[in-house]
């Protein structure tokens, strides 16, 4: 006799029900120990390497540092692109790996990278400055903090926040701490470059007397006898005070150093960057949580010291938070499980009306259980509960009690014809258990292309397909272990038989069946008919990648022209800020002049930082709110701040992108280039959908050229290299020495006087020293012209690149309307020179990677269903039966997403998949029940329609609970989209199923309605 589960589950019922106590309360355990996120965390596969070549300009630097770095680069056996921003004397490089590469291979990755960078650094100018690597570009800060001071300096604010990182780094939960938008401390020697050459002292040679005075050198050990004594020397400054009273001498005249220069104490000016919260001047404190800690966990520490540390700061000084990402993951969680509550009480409904009390409290005790174990599952492998895995939960909800629904009815039918609970309990496992499973597996591979995507995307929503798989299965083990002793406990002994006549629905359904099976060619071609029809439809459905997120935030970004000061783009985000001081619907902001926020969130972009760009963070009460000042903010951006491209978005969800509609346009001459990609722009403006079109390569920036007259150098003893360092020190300035406090060391820096270096005209009549002490006029050996040069060079893959950008003003998604575009670009690219490229980039291109990795897998998971399908078939006709209800589904999908306007997005495309394997699983059970009844004896006419009329009730039962489970999350943004095309699919699907699976059955097996 074969092994029989359930029978040996009745045998051992006190056994069972430990292992269902001990899983109800290990599920409880771990669903308190569960991490919890916002959104699932993915691999951010880019690194930054930032080379310098001081004194280049950005042709030069592209030349001789970008290129060669490129060039190596392309060594990287998983290299997907390199994406370069080269400005004067600055080479940034990112380095884009391909989505093939496994997240644990990619620290490796950046090893090899940071060792080719090493294999080539004397390939570069003797000038060359070296490397900085940046493999951390992923990093999130969830947690940023403002301090804010009145009556303090910025020295004495930093010192304090300073304190505070060590502190917030102690912590358990805590990994890297930043600070953000400190003024790093320096003293100014402003020379005046007139009183220099009229008291005849040589700049380079008074630079030197201060390092020599002030640098550290050791004097000496004496040993006299049992005694080292240490030697040591004065003279190393200690204070802007010292400084200023050393003396210099000019031949046999002495002067103090406070006669030739103005020594003054601050910070760098012009500051590289700026940060502000609320229009404040501040500091910011970035907290970054540990790998593999709680965010929840680091919220309530970060609480507990930021309360002692309001206690403990002075007055006039005050702390806010940025961003409290604990909250927001506490209160989207809260929202999940409320959805993933109300789900639960839905399904529980469905099962109490269609089965009755006691067999529905049946079902409904397995749902527990089922999570239960799931939670142990998840936490074993590490899944968080966020965004995907609780929408997971959700969707596999109305999945999950489906076997647990057919071993109940099963077992309450066969009690209704006279047998004992226990045998009744045990029938499950003989005649519906394996079929079940089949169609389980069935259904965990329609998610398949989730699980096997490699792309950011598919890394993303990963969890999606480990929570299904893993509830599913779990669901089946439920059904034929826990689901048998469930019954036997808690069923009444006796069943009597109940009144099976027809009502007056289930009439309807005999007379629609029969015709249908009596018309099977009429119902198979109108079936078909009606796929048809939904594949037509496909185009009136709007294509998306992932939505705006449903956060409160807005994020303004800000840029001018590439050579702009930072004082210019503080005065234009000042504007903004002006407008948010006054402005209702904002709660607070905070501002980043030079650079962009810290990551908060995994999905946001993070840009080259730079003094031209800026960024502004906002919250705001809600989502009305925050539209309504989008659209203001977008209106004053326009109309108030001319010069200065405004940017306002929302979060986003998944992967970043940027500006949802981008072309790129790569070609050899810049010129050319940046022409034809005018041209791409004014072609995009034609559509009124898009508006703020911007390429992200500037307009040529003004050059000052010092035409130097080689000969007279000579005669004057001097070089080139001289006059370059003696404008660099005036202009710019040199570091001489410092001044070495108990925390930091303070630069002091040497430069000319406002007047010297601030104007076209004071470098017309500059005068320079030289080491004999004579002054010499520019005019004398150089002449000045007007040049100009790109400020900055982006490339793609070694080729000058320029990319188109545009931002949706209306509802449309982006690719509708790149598709709208498409035969315009297709003609303007036809037209491109040889060796230039035209390619559609942003959320379009994203979107075409992460589904490129879906139709790679499809065939494995195609494979895999028709293998599950023969294996429990064993038959080539039968198992076509069942696979042709498998693309049914479609049907319901347009259905549903065309009168509701929802988009198809990347998630959406996942569950229309999935929706093969929910339909392929019903056909199994309803062919399965036709082929048990014809080995009874049945004729295949009444085996078709008995075993059609069998199945229906149970079939349409777990398609109502997998559906209405879905109600929860169709108000939600993220989920939506899949929500309605998940119900329409499985409710049009199982309906028609029901109707064409019979129809088809009887057509490949020549069924005819026997004669009356």
């Amino acid at each position: 006799m074969s092994f029989n589960l359930s029978d040996w589950a009745l045998k051992h019922r006190s056994f069972v029900w430990y292992l269902l106590i001990a899983s109800l309360v290990a599920g409880a355990i771990s669903y308190v120990s569960l991490g919890r996120e916002e959104d699932p965390s993915f691999v951010i596969k880019t690194m930054v390497v930032v080379a310098v070549l001081p004194g280049a300009t950005a042709e030069e630097t592209a030349v001789q540092v970008t290129d060669r770095i490129e060039r190596k680069l392309l060594e990287l056996d998983n290299l997907k692109n390199t994406r370069s921003v080269t400005a004067p004397g600055v080479a940034t490089i990112y380095i884009d790996l391909t989505d093939q590469t496994r997240g644990d291979a990619v620290p490796d990755t950046w090893r090899k990278v940071r060792s080719m960078m090493s294999d080539i650094s004397g390939d570069f100018p003797s000038e060359f400055a070296g490397f900085t690597f940046n493999d951390d570009f992923g990093d999130v800060f969830g947690n940023i903090y403002a301090f804010t001071s009145d009556g303090f300096s910025p020295r004495e604010l930093q010192d304090r926040v300073d304190d505070i990182r060590r502190r917030i780094v102690a912590l358990d939960q805590a990994g890297k701490v930043n600070l953000i938008g400190t003024q790093d401390e320096v003293v100014y020697l402003e020379f005046s470059t007139r009183r220099l050459a009229a008291l005849g002292l040589d700049r380079a040679a008074v630079m030197n007397s201060l390092a020599s005075q002030n640098a550290i050198v050791p004097s000496g050990v004496i040993n006299s006898g049992e005694e080292r004594i240490l030697v040591r020397v004065s003279g190393q400054f200690d204070s802007e005070t010292a400084i200023s009273d050393i003396n210099l001498r000019s031949g046999e005249t002495f002067f103090a150093l406070s006669d030739v220069a103005e020594i003054r104490a601050g910070y760098v000016d012009p500051p590289n960057s700026i940060f502000r919260y609320a229009g404040q001047p501040a500091i910011g404190l970035a907290v970054n949580m540990r790998s593999g800690g709680n965010v929840i966990e680091l919220g309530e520490e970060l609480n507990a010291l930021m309360e002692e540390v309001a206690n403990e700061i002075p007055v006039g000084m005050r702390i806010y938070k940025v961003s409290d990402q604990p909250a927001v993951v506490e209160e989207s969680v809260g929202h999940f499980v409320q959805a993933l509550v109300e789900a639960v009480v839905i399904v529980l409904a469905v099962s109490f009306v269609s089965l009755g009390m006691r067999a529905g409290f049946v079902v409904a005790l397995t749902i527990p259980l089922v999570l239960a174990m799931t939670f142990v599952i998840l936490d074993v492998l590490g899944i968080t509960l966020q965004r995907i895995s609780l929408g997971a939960l959700i969707i596999s909800l109305g999945l999950l009690v489906d076997d647990a629904m057919i071993a109940i009815e099963t077992m309450i039918s066969r009690m209704e014809i006279g047998e004992t609970r226990e045998k009744a309990a045990s029938y499950a496992w003989t005649s519906i258990a394996f079929p079940m499973l089949s169609g389980t597996l069935v259904t965990v591979a329609g998610f398949i292309p989730i699980g096997l995507n490699s792309s950011s995307a598919g890394e993303y929503t990963f969890s999606l397909f480990v929570v299904i798989a893993v509830s599913l299965v779990l669901s089946w083990v439920v059904a034929v272990v826990f689901a048998p002793v469930l019954g036997v406990t808690f069923l009444s002994k006796s069943m009597e038989k109940h009144d099976h006549s027809a009502g007056r629905i289930r009439r309807m359904f005999h007379t629609t069946l029969k015709a249908a099976m009596g018309f099977k060619w009429i119902t198979i071609v109108v079936t078909v008919a009606l796929f048809a029809m939904s594949i037509f439809g496909m185009r009136f459905v709007e294509q998306q990648f992932f939505p705006s997120s449903d956060r409160t935030e807005l994020i303004v970004d800000v840029t001018l022209r590439q050579n702009a000061s930072i004082a210019s783009t503080d005065e234009a985000i000042g504007k903004i800020e002006d407008f948010l001081a006054q402005n209702e619907d904002t709660l607070f902001w905070s501002t980043f002049v030079g650079g962009t926020s810290p990551r908060f969130v995994l999905a946001l972009d993070a840009p080259t930082p730079g003094p031209h760009m800026g960024q502004i963070i906002i919250k705001t009460e809600d989502t009305q709110t925050r539209d309504r000042l989008q659209a203001a903010l977008t209106e004053i951006g326009r109309n108030e701040i001319p010069g200065a491209e405004v940017f306002v978005k929302k979060m986003a969800l998944g992967p970043p992108v940027g500006k949802p509609v981008q072309y790129r346009l790569s070609g050899t001459d810049p010129v050319i280039l940046v022409d034809r990609a005018r041209a791409v722009a004014a072609l995009v403006a034609t559509d009124t959908r898009v508006a703020d079109i911007s390429l992200d390569w500037s307009e040529p920036s003004r050059v000052v050229q010092v035409n130097l007259d080689q000969d007279k150098l000579r005669q004057l003893g001097v070089t080139q290299t001289d006059i370059a360092q003696a404008l660099f020190t005036i202009f710019d300035g040199v570091n001489v020495t410092e001044l070495r406090d108990d925390r930091y060391l303070i630069d002091i820096k040497a430069r000319g006087v406002a007047e010297d270096r601030n104007s076209i005209e004071a470098l017309q009549n500059l005068q320079l020293g030289t080491s004999n002490g004579n002054a010499i006029p520019l005019e004398t050996f150089a002449t000045l012209s007007w040049a100009t040069e790109q400020p900055r060079i982006n490339r793609r893959d070694g080729l000058p690149t320029v990319t188109i950008m545009g931002a949706v003003v209306t509802d449309d998604q982006p690719a509708t309307i790149v598709t709208a575009l498409a035969d315009k670009i297709e003609a303007f690219r036809q037209d491109l020179p040889s060796g230039y490229e035209l390619v559609v980039g942003g959320t379009v291109e994203s979107s075409a990677e992460s589904q490129a990795p879906i139709a790679a897998v499809a065939p494995v998971m195609l494979l895999v269903m028709v293998t599950l399908v023969m294996i429990q078939m064993q038959s080539f006709r039968l198992s076509l039966i069942v696979l042709a209800a498998a693309p049914l589904g479609l049907i319901g999908v347009v259905l549903a997403l065309v009168p509701s306007g929802a988009p198809l997005g990347f998630v959406a495309i996942l569950g229309v998949l999935a929706l093969m394997g929910i339909l392929i699983r019903n056909s199994i059970i309803l062919v399965h029940e036709i082929e048990n009844l014809v080995a009874a004896g049945y004729t295949r006419w009444n085996a078709v329609f008995e075993g059609s009329d069998s199945r229906a009730r149970p079939i349409l039962l777990t398609a109502a609970a997998a559906s209405l489970a879905l109600i929860p999350i169709s108000r939600q943004v993220f989920w939506g989209p899949m929500a309605f095309a998940m119900m329409g699919g499985i409710i049009v699907g199982t309906l028609i199923t029901l109707l064409f699976i019979p129809a088809l059955y009887c057509a490949v097996f020549n069924v005819k309605k026997p004669q009356t």
